[in-house]
């Protein structure tokens, strides 16, 4: 029985042209060789599995090679070629930096520097996992470093760059590898199948691809896992099985049924792949990916950044064109939420069931904002003034007493409008004014005198008073005090001016309250103002008030100072109760 050898030693590159996704690297390598621009030292650093101690191999080789071709690839046939395929070459030295870290270690290979090549030009010291080598060992490894021997040449290798000392950093050429696509990683394992004669779907190769995270060692690794599961055929079923990937078929149909707004299909599906031994969180982060996929599926420019086989890239862009953009915005968020939560939750399926109930919920509540504009639409101008604010209509439309029961009918109807009072104003916070009492009674005055079908009528320009304008301010600011008590005691503690041209200002502390009031409350106060006083021209003006050197209050006791040259008594209200500026 022959030995067998694992695909990432078997198939490893020997020359530049097999590096796979490393293009700009070895073109800069093999150009340096062709012009004789050799540097002292090199720096390789990047993930795991790209190609780092590959190409310093080919390299080391290159540079030695009697015969260079005009492509700046060794010939192969040398002398100092045939010794390095044979693993006997003596200019080639590799160091484990890991195990050897220690000033002892680098001083033995500062005396082994000295010794010059017995075959070639140079002696190569490719030095793995350098960022391993202690501080002190870098500080010993400096000076051979920056000034070896003519005949000497470092390679160092890492992939955590951060933690090699700049010291170190400075006497070298740093060379930063990618990681490798996935296009490129397939096409890399559709030629070594071909070679072993092995038959394999594109998506089973699209599968070993993704889950080798942009590392061809761990591609190649992952296909002997299959093959020995598979043998010579290797399908995307066995695939998905061997390395516990969950289907694309999950996704597509838990995303069809959120949309859909079908919760049973979603919790079931959820249920099945929870019996397949699938991590919600897995499941979660997956979904989140799929979602993304969807949104860059939408555009012709962005569907390159997905990286699957056609077939599946084909079903995005059918899944993507019925899915709303809202839906895939919301579901991105509720799903990057739970991930959030997720290790902290203690229920944690009922956790991920909680963001997909949520998910499914988006497009059922699309569907009802739909429906509650098209009902809107159908109603008149009253019930709509009727609809938007429910506060100015005090009553319903009475309907006429009968004769016989006519002195009882003020005292029924008015009972019946103070009790349905509180009931009205049971779902928002609480409003007080004298307005609403005068407006009130004069309801019940109408009532008894004589009752209409339709009593209330809306002008859109009617007058109002100052005392009028100060009710509905105040109604408004109780209105908001349990939601931004700040915003609401600075309403009630100023006195809006009414302009001659019907423009309300109103004048803040400072910028940073100004901004704040006029993107979250500006809109809302000036809507209610025009409802409640009936008038459609009434605009708010806000700007921020200067005290009378034209200073701008920022801070509190700026605040305070000034209110006290108003009222000299608030100084001494402060300092009997012994009180803060905040």
């Amino acid at each position: 029985m022959d030995n067998f050898i694992v695909s990432a030693r078997k198939y490893r590159p020997a020359t530049f042209d097999m590096v796979v996704g490393q293009d700009t690297i070895t073109t800069t390598l093999r150009n340096a060789i062709k012009n004789n621009l050799l540097a002292q030292a090199y720096l390789f650093c990047g993930p795991r599995g790209v190609g780092k101690t590959t190409c310093a191999r080919i390299f080391a080789k290159t540079i030695n090679c009697s015969d260079i071709g005009p492509d700046g690839e060794a010939c192969d046939k040398c002398e100092s070629c045939t010794s390095f395929n044979s693993q006997a070459s003596f200019n080639i030295h590799e160091l484990d930096a890991a195990s050897n870290n220690s000033v002892d270690d680098i001083r033995n290979l500062t005396d082994q520097v000295r010794i010059p090549p017995q075959i070639g030009r140079f002696s190569v010291y490719i030095i793995d996992e350098v960022h391993m080598l202690s501080t002190q060992a870098f500080n010993a490894f400096l000076k051979t470093l920056e000034e070896p021997p003519s005949h000497a040449i470092f390679i160092l290798a890492t992939t955590e760059k951060h933690k090699i000392i700049p010291t170190i950093l400075s006497r070298c050429q740093i060379f930063d590898f990618n990681r490798i696509n996935v296009d490129d990683i397939v096409q890399r394992l559709s030629w070594v199948t071909g070679n072993e004669g092995v038959n394999a779907e594109h998506e089973a190769l699209h599968v070993i691809a993704t889950k080798a995270d942009g590392a061809m060692r761990d591609a190649l690794s992952i296909f002997d896992q299959i093959v020995s599961f598979s043998g010579k055929n290797i399908t995307y079923a066995d695939v998905i099985a061997n390395l516990n990937v969950l289907d694309y078929e999950y996704y597509f149909r838990i995303t069809a049924a959120a949309m859909e707004g079908n919760v049973t299909s979603v919790l079931l599906t959820f249920n099945e792949i929870l019996n397949k031994g699938f991590d919600g969180y897995n499941f979660m982060a997956g979904l989140n990916n799929h979602l993304r996929d969807l949104l860059v599926s939408r555009d012709e420019a962005t569907v390159k950044l997905l990286e699957t086989s056609p077939s599946i890239r084909q079903r995005y862009r059918e899944q993507a064109t019925g899915a709303p953009l809202q839906f895939i915005y919301e579901a991105l968020d509720i799903g990057s939420q739970c991930m959030l939560n997720f290790r902290a939750s203690k229920n944690q399926r009922l956790h991920v069931e909680l963001a997909l109930l949520r998910m499914s919920n988006l497009s059922a509540g699309t569907g009802q904002e739909e429906v509650k504009k098209k009902a809107d639409s159908s109603l008149t101008d009253e019930e709509q003034d009727f609809k938007v604010a429910p506060p100015q209509r005090t009553h319903a439309a009475p309907q006429p007493a009968p004769p016989q029961t006519a002195p009882s009918a003020p005292a029924s109807d008015g009972t019946d409008t103070l009790r349905q009072k509180p009931a009205a104003a049971a779902d928002e916070p609480k409003k007080v004014s004298i307005r609403n009492i005068i407006s009130a009674a004069k309801s019940r005055e109408n009532i008894v005198s004589e009752p209409q079908p339709d009593m209330v009528s809306v002008a859109a320009d009617s007058d109002f008073t100052p005392e009028e304008l100060r009710d509905a301010w105040t109604g408004f600011a109780e209105e908001i005090k349990e939601d931004s008590p700040r915003i609401s005691v600075t309403l009630l503690a100023v006195t809006p001016e009414l302009l001659p041209d019907r423009t309300i200002l109103l004048k803040l502390d400072n910028l940073t309250l100004k901004e704040a009031f006029d993107h979250n409350f500006k809109p809302r106060l000036e809507g209610h103002l025009r409802r409640t006083l009936k008038n459609d021209t009434i605009r708010l003006q806000t700007m921020v008030e200067a005290t009378e050197r034209g200073e701008i209050l920022y801070s509190p006791e700026q605040k305070f100072n000034n209110l006290a040259t108003r009222n000299p008594a608030l100084r001494d209200l402060k300092e009997t109760l012994n009180l803060d500026f905040e």
